[in-house]
């Protein structure tokens, strides 16, 4: 590798806010917010709005979708102009 070129590969904590799931891995994303960790030591820390902790997918919990209100809205809007373009 070039020096000088790439960004510094360093210890960096990810958190996610909703899930509360904290992890120390190795990133080059910068930030200018630190943690300190469980060893002691300080970390600059990425704040993540999904992940594994709170992904639908990996927690099992789906969202409930208001479709009825979806259906009604699009009737409201385009239903009188469809039945009036085929009749």
């Amino acid at each position: 590798m070039k020096p000088g070129i790439h960004p510094a590969y360093r210890p960096v904590v990810f958190r996610d806010r909703v899930g509360g799931l904290t992890f120390l891995t190795r990133s080059t994303v910068p930030s200018d917010r630190t943690i300190e960790w469980e060893d002691g030591n300080t970390y600059p820390v990425i704040d993540v709005e999904i992940s594994s902790a709170s992904h639908p997918f990996y927690t099992g919990q789906s969202r409930v979708l208001d479709t009825a209100g979806r259906v009604e809205r699009f009737e409201r809007r385009y239903g009188a102009a469809a039945a009036r373009r085929k009749g």
